[in-house]
């Protein structure tokens, strides 16, 4: 009858055994998974801000070339440098700090409509904007001029 019990015992802790190895091994799966997904958003974000500072790189670019106008140009690059994704939120700089005639040019003209919004407006209301647009962009040419070579030398600390 006791080695009954203790066969039974044995076979009990064994089970137990058993059953703790197969948990440890779900959870050794479990984090390994859960690294390979972490690892493969980081490269995908890291790709993505790779596409973005080669838009920005190519902007910049265009709008020396005079290829690019300023307005366009400040509303593109604002917006890309928005989406830019940094390693902590504390690293991402204030970039109207760091660009301050782009984000003015930017803030003076965002509220233009673009694309359809601008098909709303009367060929007048339209006019009026596009002289308001040319006279920011006459305002801040020079600034603007002079700050694009520091946008092209400029290294965030983004997420590689």
């Amino acid at each position: 009858m006791i080695w009954f019990a203790v066969a039974a015992a044995v076979l009990i802790v064994l089970g137990l055994a058993v059953y703790a190895g197969k948990l440890l091994f779900m959870l050794k799966h479990q984090t390994q998974q859960q690294a390979q997904k972490k690892i493969a958003a980081r490269e995908k974000l890291v790709a993505r801000n790779e596409r973005l500072l080669s838009s920005i790189d190519t902007i910049v670019r265009a709008t020396q070339q005079g290829q690019c106008e300023l307005s366009e140009a400040a509303i593109r690059l604002c917006v890309l440098m928005d989406h830019l994704a940094f390693e902590t939120h504390e690293e991402k700089p204030n970039a109207a700090e760091l660009f301050p005639s782009i984000h003015g040019l930017y803030d003076a003209i965002r509220h233009h409509p673009t694309h359809d919004a601008r098909k709303q407006y009367s060929k007048k209301e339209i006019f009026k904007l596009d002289m308001e647009r040319t006279k920011f962009e006459a305002e801040f040419e020079k600034a603007i001029t002079e700050e694009l070579p520091t946008i092209l030398a400029w290294q965030p600390a983004l997420v590689r």
